[in-house]
């Protein structure tokens, strides 16, 4: 091989890693638009139980990270937290203050939201269908539905859960669970966390 056609070889080499390098910066801007990932120092210091893919998968589950968002049920914030439930919540925190307005505060809405995964996740023994079949359906849907042998063979986890709604929460939220562990790892990599 002669001088000319190694630096040839080498241009190209370089070429096509510059061009990878491109598409994949490319395909991170793309993955961020459609899975941000936000506020994550605040949903670190909440999760609890939850890994933070986890509380990151709800907030795109129920608000796709739009604080001011307000359901047609009037559940309200990032993690759409009902006004009772997070009146409720925020008594057993010890909030110093509470309005539903409170709910539009993302500190706030994660905190309380997150609160109340992790109180559903004591009251269902750490079973995260019915964690989220609670969170999404309410807990007494859940109960009614355990103790139905048609959806529960054993009156302790769902065999079948009767609110297509809440199946299709439960299979978005394991998805994006998935997707945000792969991009927590991914950026703890080049963030030195990794």
């Amino acid at each position: 091989m002669t001088r000319k056609t190694a630096k040839k070889i080498k241009i190209l080499i370089i070429s096509f890693g510059l061009l990878g390098v491109l598409l994949a910066a490319a395909g991170i801007f793309v993955v961020q638009l459609y899975f941000p990932i936000r506020h994550l120092e605040i949903i670190k210091q909440n999760a609890g139980n939850f890994e933070p893919a986890f509380i990151l998968a709800v907030i795109h589950a129920e608000s796709s990270f739009r604080p001011y968002v307000v359901s047609h049920r009037g559940a309200r914030g990032l993690m759409q937290v009902m006004d009772e439930t997070g009146e409720w919540v925020a008594n057993m925190m010890n909030f110093e203050y509470y309005n539903a307005e409170t709910l539009f505060i993302p500190e706030d809405n994660i905190a309380i939201g997150s609160y109340f995964l992790n109180w559903l996740w004591r009251y269902f023994d750490g079973d995260k269908t019915l964690i989220l079949s609670g969170y999404n359906a309410g807990i007494g849907n859940v109960n009614r539905w355990l103790q139905d042998e048609r959806f529960s063979e054993d009156g302790l986890t769902l065999s079948y859960i009767p609110f297509l709604e809440t199946r299709n929460y439960i299979q978005r939220v394991q998805q994006r669970t998935w997707i945000y562990t792969q991009l927590l790892r991914f950026y703890g990599l080049f963030s030195g966390g990794g």
